[in-house]
């Protein structure tokens, strides 16, 4: 009798404003991952927060022309539940409650704040399960954009000019807020300080524009981060766990280029809406010394917030041969044609192949602290 193959909760949409990217993100892993070897569950998570258990058919969950994929009705309740030996989960229709089955790992496929910010992986812990990707600790730093400036400024990194607003500062006294950017060189990018990277943010070219800006980031985020524009190359180093005690792996880098007048950055619409909006190139022309000090680089950063799985470290490559640290992403984009699939399948490792290698990691670690 042939061994039962492991149950994989595959965990998307969310409570963030980056819900349909994660509905995306799934598409494209329900297509690929190999259902020969795992069983599959997928559950989506609405923005009201409630878990249902969803069709396999992932059509439903791709972009498509003036539409956004959206978890809206849980018209199958699910939640996870542990007896103190196994986490299963459960589905309730009405009063009656159906086992069904155990859950070996989760794929939380969550972007943004109560998905990539500690919040289900405290959640996932608690149930006892396994799951991919980094902890509570580095999850919460790599969704905080000041906290994690915080690490890489300790761990030597070359980190730009900024400044955060708090929302008691702002609330008290916004005009001494903005009079602290004034050290700051045009042009500013304003960000929510813990939402996504793509939502939120605005390119601001002179003061009479920054307020505005904050209000905003605000809508996103009470907690503002106000960066200098820095003038450089965007480079992409895409880092995967190393198993036991073997360090982590560095992918080849890639480099993304905004074409045309219509974005002035990489923001939402350049990055999913408007397929033209940006030129992504992999492997990064650079040189032999340049590739191989982004991929040092990337993993000093992975290591630097104790990240686990995978991430994605973004990089600014200047003029003069300077490497400054922009972030890191512990939960990237992960459809086929996003950037870390795309370093890492230019690196050797496959896209079925990596899902079969983020699962493998998860399941080795243990739950708890480690």
């Amino acid at each position: 009798m042939s061994e039962p193959k492991p149950r994989v909760l595959l965990l998307f949409g969310g409570r963030s404003s980056e819900h349909s990217v994660s509905c995306v993100t799934a598409a494209g892993v329900m297509q690929e991952i190999d259902k020969d070897r795992f069983e599959v569950i997928p559950v989506g998570i609405t923005r009201a927060g409630a878990w249902t258990l969803v069709d396999q058919d992932s059509s439903d969950w791709t972009l498509s022309s003036g539409s956004l994929p959206e978890i809206s009705v849980a018209d199958k309740p699910v939640h996870l539940s542990n007896d103190g030996q196994r986490t299963c989960l459960l589905q309730y229709s009405g009063s009656e409650i159906t086992d069904l089955g155990p859950i070996d790992v989760v794929f939380p496929l969550l972007h943004g704040p109560f998905g990539e910010d500690g919040s289900i992986q405290g959640m996932l812990e608690m149930s006892g399960v396994s799951y991919v990707g980094s902890g509570i600790a580095a999850s919460a730093m790599g969704m905080d954009k000041h906290f994690m400036k915080v690490v890489f400024e300790n761990a030597g990194f070359n980190v730009g000019p900024y400044q955060v607003i708090t929302n008691k500062q702002w609330l008290r006294n916004s005009v001494a807020a903005l009079e602290r950017c004034a050290d700051l060189q045009y042009p500013l990018f304003v960000k929510p300080a813990r939402a996504g990277s793509s939502v939120g943010i605005t390119k601001v070219d002179d003061p009479t524009q920054l307020q505005a800006a904050i209000e905003l980031a605000r809508a996103e985020d009470p907690k503002v981060i106000v960066e200098q524009g820095i003038s450089g190359r965007e480079i992409e180093c895409g880092v995967l766990e190393g198993h036991g005690s073997l360090e982590s792996r560095a992918s080849m880098p890639g480099e993304i280029a905004v074409a045309g007048n219509e974005h002035t950055f990489y923001d939402f619409e350049a990055k999913y809406v408007d397929g033209a909006a940006a030129k992504l190139s992999c492997p990064a022309v650079l040189s032999d010394e340049a590739t191989s000090a982004i991929r040092e680089l990337a993993v000093k950063a992975f290591d630097a917030i104790d990240a686990e799985g995978l991430s994605r470290v973004d990089f600014f490559y200047t003029a003069d041969g300077e490497w400054i640290i922009n972030e890191i992403n512990t939960m990237p984009g992960f459809t086929p044609s996003s950037m870390y699939p795309q370093m890492w399948a230019k690196t050797g490792i496959g896209y079925r192949e990596l899902i079969n290698e983020l699962i493998a990691l998860a399941c080795e670690r243990k739950i708890g602290l480690r």
